[in-house]
């Protein structure tokens, strides 16, 4: 089952590359309107990509487990987005 951990290594790297990106631009916009609330979606978008990263690493690189990686990562997914739904709030009030 080697083409699923490349296939699992590739889509980590999507959603690396695209969470970065997500997380750059939140950051931008903050810097230039001043936002709280874009700051916060920013840092909510930087946890879900360091878990992407993290878990990667662990797995791939520290030979943690499959399974071990997968909690890591959905550990930081559920952290980041309890901070990306807080932003949305902040904006709201």
């Amino acid at each position: 089952m080697i083409w699923v951990e490349t296939a699992i290594v590739v889509v980590k790297t999507v959603i690396l590359l695209l969470g970065s990106g997500i997380t750059y631009i939140a950051f931008r916009a903050y810097r230039n309107t001043g936002t709280p609330s874009l700051r916060v979606l920013g840092i909510g978008f930087g946890v879900i990509t360091f878990g992407v990263l993290l878990a990667g690493i662990a797995h791939q690189i520290l030979s943690v487990s499959l399974e071990m990686g997968i909690l890591i990562n959905s550990i930081l997914l559920a952290i980041g987005l309890a901070i990306v739904l807080y932003s949305l709030y902040l904006e709201r009030g």
